[in-house]
C-alpha cells in the first residue's frame, strides 16, 4: 500500500503561511491560490510582527495558532528555516512544504543544511516536501499549497496526477494541459527530495481514485527500487505511468576494458527499466500531455486496430504513415463495410482505411454521422481516429463548423466503436470549445496529427504490455564466493551454472597443447590464458583453424613470443586449446553491468565484429526469464538474422534465450563486486548455442 503520511499532506484541512507577507511575490500567490482553486479549509499566516497580512490576522508563530494545523508552507530564508521547523514541531505540525532554496542544489554546504533539516524533521515525524519546491495542488480535494498561480481557470474533474522534479516544469506542463483542455488531478512539484521524492508520491497516486493516469518529470530517481514497485503495482491497477526523463550519460568509464559499458549506459537502462515496468517514456510535454489524455479519457483499448477518417485525403496519407511510424495497424476494411460506406459516400468517394469522406461532407455535414457506424462496426477496427479541429468561438459553434462536429458525435455514438477526434494541427481548446465537447460527448485532442498518433501508438503499446503484466522475476540466485578473473576460470563458472560453454584445455607448453588438440581430433582454436590481457586478438593472443601437430605447436610458440612483445608485465597462465568451430552461425553478445541506480542490467545484440559497429543491444534489469529474453531478442534491428537470411539457418531461440538467462542468474551469483561480465561470442546455430569466450571484471575495492 502507498504512504499513508502523504495523505494527511496532500488532504490538508488547515495550513499555515510562515513567513506570510503582503510584500512578497511567493506569499500573496500562496494565498491567493487557496480562493482561486476553492480550498474550503483554514488558513492561518504566519508572521513574527503579527498584525494583518493578506487581510487576515497573523499569529506571531506556528506555537500561537491556538487549534490543530495539518500542514505548513516554509517561506522564511535558509538561515530562519531550524527556527521554523522547532516552531512547527511545538505547534505540532507534522507536514511541512518548503520553498526556501539554498540547501544541496548549491553544492557541498547546502547539501550538509539539508541533512541537517532532514534529521531535524524526521526526529520529530515530520514528513518533508522540498526543499527548493514549488510545491503542490490537489485539485480533487481543492488543496493548494502552491506559490505561483496556477492556470485558470481550473479544469474541473481532471484524472491526471503530474509529478515533477522542476516546479517550473510542472507549471509548464499544468498550464499546456489547462490550455488543451485537459484537467488535472495533482500537480507536484518535489524540488531536492530531501524527504518525499517521486518514488513516493507515485506509489500514493497509485492508490488515488480520482487519479487514472500519473505523468513524470525526471532528471534523476533517488528511490528505484520503490519506483519500480509502484511502477509494478500501477501496471496491476491498470493505471498507466507517462515519464519524461532527461540526461543521457554513458557508463562506460565504470567497465573500462568491456564493451558493456558502452552499449548500455545510464539512459537506455532507463529505457528498459520503462519497457519493463510498462512506463510509457515520451520526449516532449507536449507528447505526455496528450498520452495522458488519451490514456486518461479512452483508458485501457482491448482492441488495437485503427480506422481512420477525415474529410481530406492529404490528412488520410499522413496519418497513415504516423500510424505506421507509431507502430499501429490500419487495416482493409471488410467487403461488407466497403457495401454499406457505398451507400452513403459521394459517388467520387472511395471505401478505405483511411476513409475520405470527401469534401461533400462540407456540403452535407450528415456524411459524417451516416459513415462513422457503418465504419466503426467494420470486424477489424478497434479504435476509430477521425480528424477534424474543434471551433473556437461561439459564432463558429453555432455555425456549420459546429454543425459538423456535432455530426461526427451523433455518429460516432451510433457506431459504438471507442472513437476519438484529433485536431489537424495543434491547437487549443477554448471554454467554448470545452462546452462543444462536452455536449457532443466527444474524447478530443487538439494534438494534430503526429501527436495524436503517437499517442495512440503509445496507449496501445501500453495495453499490450499491461495485459502480459509480467509478474515480478524469479528470485536472484544465492551468491557464491568464487570469483573467476580468467577466461578458463570464468567459462568453467558459466558451464557450471547450465551455460553451455565450448570445451577447453589449459596448456603449459606446446607439446600440452599438441597432446590437446590431437584428443579434439579436428581443427583446433589457441588463445593465451592470462588474467591480465582482455582483448586476445588485438595483440596476436588468437590463432584459428589450425591442423596437425607442426601447425598447433608452432601457433603455441607464436602466441606466446607475440603476447610477451606485446605485454611483457602480464602474467601468462598458457594457452587454451579449443576446438574450431565451423558452418552457420550467428554470433550474439551477452554483457552484464551494474547500473548505480537499477542494479545488475543485462544487453543482448549481435557479437562477435559486430558488438561495436552495430552497438545494436536490447537492455533488460536482472534477473530475466527466457520469455523476457524473446522479447530483447524481437527488439534488436538485425533480428531476422537470427530466423535466417539469405539462405542461411535461423538461430534456436528458445535455446538462445534460456542460455542468456543463465548467464543473467551466473552474474547475479558472483555478487556486487562484478563490474561486467561479457560473453562473446554466444555461437548460436539451429541445434543449440555454445559460449566460446567469456570476461569477468572485478571491483577491486569491493
Amino acid at each position: 500500500m502507498s504512504d499513508a503520511t502523504l495523505g494527511s499532506l496532500f488532504r490538508a484541512r488547515s495550513v499555515a503561511l510562515v513567513g506570510a507577507t503582503d510584500r512578497s511575490i511567493w506569499s500573496t500567490a500562496a494565498f491567493a491560490n487557496f480562493e482561486r482553486i476553492g480550498f474550503t479549509g483554514r488558513v492561518h499566516p504566519v508572521s513574527r510582527k503579527g498584525g494583518i497580512v493578506h487581510g487576515l490576522p497573523a499569529a506571531p508563530a506556528c506555537a500561537a495558532i491556538g487549534e490543530p494545523v495539518d500542514a505548513a508552507l516554509l517561506m522564511v530564508p535558509e538561515g530562519a528555516i531550524a527556527e521554523a521547523l522547532a516552531d512547527m514541531n511545538a505547534a505540532g505540525i507534522r507536514n511541512a512544504v518548503v520553498l526556501t532554496s539554498g540547501f544541496a542544489e548549491i553544492g557541498a554546504e547546502g547539501a550538509a543544511k539539508q541533512d541537517a533539516l532532514v534529521a531535524a524533521a524526521r526526529a520529530e515525524g515530520v514528513t518533508l516536501l522540498g526543499p527548493n519546491c514549488l510545491g503542490f495542488i490537489n485539485y480533487a480535494d481543492r488543496v493548494p499549497i502552491w506559490t505561483t498561480q496556477p492556470p485558470m481557470p481550473v479544469i474541473q474533474g481532471g484524472a491526471i496526477g503530474i509529478v515533477s522534479q522542476s516546479g517550473a516544469t510542472a507549471g509548464f506542463i499544468a498550464a499546456f494541459a489547462q490550455r488543451q483542455g485537459i484537467g488535472l488531478s495533482y500537480q507536484v512539484s518535489t524540488g531536492n527530495e530531501a524527504d518525499v521524492n517521486v518514488a513516493r508520491v507515485v506509489d500514493f497516486l497509485v492508490d488515488d481514485p480520482t487519479t487514472r493516469v500519473i505523468g513524470l518529470f525526471l532528471e534523476t530517481v533517488h528511490d528505484a527500487t520503490l519506483l519500480a514497485a509502484a511502477a509494478r503495482r500501477a501496471l496491476a491497477a491498470d493505471k498507466p505511468i507517462v515519464a519524461i526523463k532527461i540526461g543521457a550519460s554513458e557508463t562506460a568509464a565504470r567497465a573500462a576494458e568491456a564493451h558493456t559499458g558502452s552499449l548500455v549506459g545510464d539512459d537506455r537502462v532507463f529505457d528498459a527499466v520503462c519497457r519493463q515496468l510498462g512506463i510509457i517514456r515520451v520526449a516532449s510535454i507536449e507528447d505526455l500531455v496528450f498520452t495522458a489524455a488519451l490514456l486518461a479519457r479512452l483508458g485501457h483499448v482491448q482492441d488495437r486496430r485503427l480506422g481512420l477518417v477525415s474529410i481530406s485525403g492529404g490528412v488520410c496519407e499522413m496519418a497513415a504513415d504516423q500510424a505506421e511510424l507509431a507502430g499501429v495497424a490500419v487495416p482493409q476494411l471488410a467487403p461488407g463495410t466497403q457495401a454499406a460506406l457505398r451507400q452513403v459516400l459521394p459517388a467520387f468517394g472511395t471505401p478505405n482505411n483511411p476513409l475520405d469522406v470527401t469534401g461533400g461532407a462540407m456540403l452535407d455535414a450528415s456524411i459524417f454521422a451516416r459513415s462513422l457506424p457503418a465504419f466503426g462496426a467494420d470486424p477489424a477496427i478497434g479504435l476509430v481516429a477521425c480528424f477534424m479541429d474543434v471551433p473556437d468561438t461561439p459564432e463558429e459553434i453555432a455555425g456549420y463548423r459546429g454543425g459538423i462536429v456535432r455530426q461526427i458525435g451523433e455518429g460516432f455514438r451510433a457506431s459504438g466503436c471507442p472513437s476519438v477526434m484529433l485536431s489537424v494541427l495543434s491547437r487549443p481548446v477554448t471554454e467554448a470549445g470545452r462546452a462543444l465537447l462536452e455536449e457532443t460527448g466527444i474524447t478530443y485532442l487538439g494534438s494534430g496529427v503526429q501527436h495524436g498518433l503517437g499517442a495512440i501508438g503509445r496507449a496501445f503499446a501500453w495495453a499490450e504490455q499491461q495485459e502480459k503484466c509480467v509478474p515480478r522475476p524469479p528470485a536472484a540466485p544465492d551468491q557464491v564466493a568464487e570469483r573467476p578473473a580468467s577466461e578458463h576460470a570464468t567459462l568453467r563458472f558459466l558451464g557450471a551454472r547450465g551455460v553451455p560453454v565450448v570445451p577447453l584445455s589449459l596448456a603449459r607448453s606446446a607439446a600440452e597443447a599438441v597432446t590437446a588438440a590431437l584428443a579434439l581430433g579436428g581443427p583446433v582454436v589457441l588463445k593465451v590464458a592470462s588474467p591480465d590481457i582482455a582483448h586476445k586478438s588485438d595483440i596476436g593472443g588468437v590463432l584459428l583453424n589450425l591442423k596437425g601437430e607442426e601447425a598447433v605447436a608452432a601457433g603455441c610458440d607464436r602466441i606466446m613470443a607475440s603476447v610477451r612483445a606485446a605485454k611483457p608485465e602480464a602474467a601468462i597462465d598458457g594457452v587454451l586449446v579449443g576446438p574450431m568451430r565451423s558452418g552457420s552461425a550467428v554470433e550474439l553478445f551477452v554483457g552484464v553491468l551494474r547500473d548505480p541506480l537499477w542494479g545488475p542490467a543485462i544487453a543482448v545484440g549481435l557479437g562477435g565484429i559486430w558488438v561495436e559497429a552495430l552497438r545494436d543491444t536490447a537492455i533488460r534489469l536482472l534477473p530475466v526469464t527466457p520469455d523476457q529474453v524473446l522479447e530483447m531478442f524481437a527488439e534488436l534491428r538485425g533480428a531476422k538474422l537470427l530466423d535466417g537470411y539469405r539462405g542461411t539457418p535461423g538461430i534456436d531461440r528458445r535455446a538462445a534465450a534460456d542460455a542468456v538467462a543463465r548467464i543473467g542468474d551466473a552474474a547475479l551469483a558472483l555478487g556486487p563486486a562484478l563490474t561486467s561480465l561479457e560473453v562473446n561470442p554466444l555461437r548460436a546455430t539451429a541445434t543449440g548455442v555454445e559460449a566460446l569466450d567469456a570476461l569477468a571484471i572485478w571491483n577491486e575495492d569491493a
